[in-house]
């Protein structure tokens, strides 16, 4: 498919040239920087030097001493808590995170994770008539809540009392809760927005560990479970979110809880885990108890103190996973067939699909598989307790609930966030919603938004690649949505001696290539995908290239070596 590339509109170079010669760093890294808004060198001293004493002041956040002083009624009195959560790995690891906080607390705390399947998305009625008949008089929602006005109405009616840690984006009308923690919310001037749900939980332990100066290293434990829903659910890492990640990370690499522990162990990441480890291999498998079977399970895994029994949950997670990945298959499979068939409307701006037969807990997968397949805002809808259920996944700059949101007359429920949505329809309403969605689209959406874009941080020439540059990037991490890994472009290359094509079927490039300075800067890069290029590329050729870096080991010798995004032959 081709990609349209856009190159990020470089600062003046007056400010790059001052930041390069304060910091005695290369005019890339202060490109780099100042593109982060990272714009003096004490900003640059705080930004590669994170510390936990950089973290904000938690009672800056709306409602914040009233959900401290709840929590300390609670605790002082000994009433019975609750910890509800959503069934994925933001809701799942806050409520692991609130409930190791509070077990030497509150007089046996309880948690709660709604079936996907019976229950769904977001504060259940059967779980607070769960809370009300075991005499729970306080429940903490996690990672959901911001909308549910009529539920915490109905809690109230019932004796609990609500407490919301949420990090979505309220509704007209906020939830008649004790305290509604969310720094999305207008009326909140939290410095920062963008925190996971198991972030806006983690500032209330640390608000509640402040007040009454219990130490911070105990808090500090739990930073690994932050870590995993920052990557997971894949919010920015920048700002506060960056301080958690980091030090979460290093948690995770020198002593992870064991429960973590115990499912790295099922994946077989060595040293070293990243951001992308999470996403990509951690994350799905946490996420899979609450496709397959229960999100308890993966809380059950998350707060486990017993090796034994952690062993017994994370193979059965493991296992989930597994049957995930061929339910995930299968479906998309059949949806891609369905699209090729010859009635179905290509030209359409939107893919809207609807079988009652989907397994729910797949069908955001499928979602999003399916937008980067044939790269437009994508809807998989399919049926649970009478009603159509579905995941909506966007394309780059597309405001998907917005679009969502005009169709909301079709719409029992919806909720999300530009990018990514969820939305429960009657079945007599799939028909308007589509037609609807689709003109929608139709009118908002624009031809770049519809190819795929490759944002470029900066244009280098390959003799701009050395040691020194690989290790002040290695500085940016952990990497990750708004602080993604540099991509760098360099023109007019061309093949210089060990091109070749390699793969079972040729499928791939392994490229030497130089630039147009041509003074001693071959460099060597590996090109997904792109093998059918090499009959251009073999016959001297010129071609720009965008990469990234990534150092190289091989029979015990290192070499900085480009990961090619893309590449374009010069008419192109």
């Amino acid at each position: 498919m081709k990609k349209r590339w856009v190159i990020n509109t470089p600062p003046e170079w007056e400010k790059i040239d001052k930041l390069s010669k304060e910091l005695n760093c290369s005019h890339v890294i202060a490109n780099l920087l100042l593109q982060r808004g990272v714009d003096t060198a004490e900003e640059a001293h705080a930004f590669f030097n994170p510390t936990l004493n950089m973290l904000h002041d938690p009672f800056l956040m709306k409602d914040m001493d009233k959900a401290v002083l709840r929590l300390e009624k609670a605790i002082s009195t000994e009433e019975k808590v609750m910890i509800y959560g959503d069934y994925d790995v933001d809701g799942t690891t806050a409520v692991a995170l609130l409930y190791k906080y509070l077990k030497n607390k509150c007089e046996n705390p309880e948690y709660y994770i709604p079936d996907r399947y019976t229950e769904g998305y977001g504060v259940s009625i059967l779980a607070i008539d769960y809370a009300a008949r075991n005499g729970i008089s306080l429940m903490i929602v996690t990672d959901c809540g911001v909308k549910a006005v009529e539920k915490v109405r109905y809690a109230k009616s019932k004796g609990v009392d609500v407490i919301i840690c949420d990090h979505h984006t309220p509704g007209d009308e906020l939830p008649d809760a004790v305290a509604v923690l969310d720094p999305q919310r207008k009326d909140c001037h939290y410095p920062y927005r963008w925190l996971s749900g198991c972030g806006v939980s983690f500032k209330l332990a640390q608000a509640y560990s402040m007040k009454h100066n219990l130490p911070m290293a105990d808090l500090y434990k739990l930073l690994d479970l932050v870590c995993v829903s920052i990557a997971s659910d894949i919010v920015p890492i920048t700002g506060e979110n960056r301080i958690l990640a980091h030090f979460g990370l290093l948690q995770l690499n020198r002593k992870p809880s064991l429960g973590l522990k115990t499912i790295l162990s099922f994946s077989g990441i060595g040293k070293d885990l990243t951001i992308n480890d999470i996403v990509f291999r951690i994350g799905p498998k946490i996420n899979a108890a609450g496709r397959v079977e229960s999100g308890n399970k993966s809380v059950e895994l998350l707060i486990a103190d017993d090796e034994t029994r952690a062993t017994e949950v994370a193979a059965s997670i493991n296992n989930f996973n597994d049957q995930r990945k061929k339910l995930d298959h299968d479906i998309t499979e059949e949806a891609l067939e369905y699209i090729n068939q010859s009635h179905y409307d290509q030209s359409q701006k939107a893919t809207v699909l609807y079988n009652p037969n989907w397994h729910k807990g797949v069908i955001g997968i499928v979602a999003s598989r399916l937008t980067e397949y044939y790269y437009r805002p994508t809807v998989i809808l399919t049926e649970s307790n009478g009603l159509a259920t579905g995941s909506a996944r966007s394309v780059e700059g597309f405001d998907l609930y917005y679009a969502i949101s005009q169709c909301s007359e079709f719409l029992e429920n919806y909720g999300g966030h530009k990018y990514a949505a969820g939305l429960t329809l009657r079945l007599e309403n799939i028909e308007p919603f589509k037609a609807k969605f689709q003109k929608i689209v139709s009118e908002t959406i624009t031809e770049e938004m519809l190819t795929p874009q490759i944002n470029i941080d900066a244009q280098i020439k390959l003799n701009d690649i050395t040691p020194d540059l690989y290790a002040m990037i290695q500085k940016f991490a952990p990497f990750g949505p708004n602080n993604t890994i540099p991509v760098f472009m360099t023109e007019n290359v061309t093949n210089f001696i060990g091109s070749k094509q390699v793969g079972r079927n040729n499928e791939h490039l392994k490229l030497v290539v130089v630039d147009d300075t041509r003074v001693c800067n071959d460099r060597s890069g590996i090109a997904f995908g792109m093998g059918e290029a090499f009959s251009r590329i073999s016959k001297g050729e010129y071609f720009d290239i965008c990469y990234t870096l990534q150092e190289n080991e091989f029979m015990g010798k290192s070499d900085i070596q480009m990961m090619i995004r893309d590449l374009k032959f010069k008419e192109e």
